[in-house]
């Protein structure tokens, strides 16, 4: 049975994406910040739902000792990880001459860092032929996003860090690519304070080709099929998937 470790398991994209592998066949190691409102547990019991072993273990992958205990502990009960998805992120508006570097750095601490601790941990672990996936975002992945510079910076060094990594881990075997996702309806983007909320989302779906935003599950479909055996030649990769979006002629 193969084993997929996941931060930001809790709710949205990381929830989904623990179904999706439940669904597959595969068991769930699924990481979440104790301080995060959502209950970890509807997570879990949306995997046994669908017939998968899910271990939920508290993480903040701002710190390292943290991160390697999560893999430790997806070790000790499973025996092995072959996916490592890093999903975990924050999310804070800011403007550039307001934003203290405090703030600068604890999103940059968690968006992209911790990519770095998650894949780090799981590297030790995983058997030649795994996978990883980090998530961004196309705030930042493609395009900038006023009021979110360290997020934005953040989300633009997650492809950066998964085309380095698919490099040195191509001895192996391991492949590592990047997901970008567009406007998905999740917690994070629901939030009107630091990000659209539900009125905002519903006026930028008049601008998407497909006339709205994704879903969950969608980019979770995504991912389960980068580390799967059909992605097999795929490593280095940043997929977009905004139902069109980027691609759009202005006006």
């Amino acid at each position: 049975m193969k084993v997929a470790l996941i931060t930001g398991a809790a709710s949205g994209i990381g929830q989904a994406l623990a179904v999706a592998y439940a669904q597959a066949g595969v068991a769930v190691a699924c990481g979440y910040f104790p301080g995060d409102p959502h209950d970890p547990q509807s997570t879990a019991h949306a995997v046994e739902q669908a017939g998968g072993e899910c271990l939920m273990h508290a993480v903040d992958v701002t710190r390292a000792e943290q991160v390697e205990a999560f893999a430790n502990a997806a070790m000790e009960r499973f025996g092995r990880i072959d996916y490592a998805v890093a999903n975990a992120g924050l999310l804070r508006a800011s403007p550039l001459t307001e934003m203290s570097d405090a703030q600068w750095h604890q999103m940059l601490d968690v968006d992209l860092s911790g990519v770095m601790r998650t894949f780090r941990a799981a590297a030790r672990h995983m058997p030649d032929g795994g996978a990883m996936v980090a998530v961004s975002s196309i705030a930042g992945g493609v395009y900038g996003w006023e009021n979110h510079t360290h997020y934005s910076a953040a989300k633009a060094g997650v492809p950066g860090l998964c085309r380095a990594i698919a490099m040195e881990l191509a001895p192996r075997n391991i492949r590592c690519n990047a997901v970008i996702p567009g406007l998905i309806e999740t917690p994070q983007s629901l939030d009107a304070v630091n990000s659209l909320g539900p009125d905002g989302l519903r006026e930028a779906a008049k601008g998407i080709p497909l006339g709205r935003v994704g879903r969950p599950q969608e980019i979770a479909a995504l991912i389960r099929y980068l580390t799967s055996e059909d992605a097999s030649y795929i490593t280095g990769q940043s997929i977009i998937a905004d139902g069109g979006l980027t691609v759009r002629w202005p006006g």
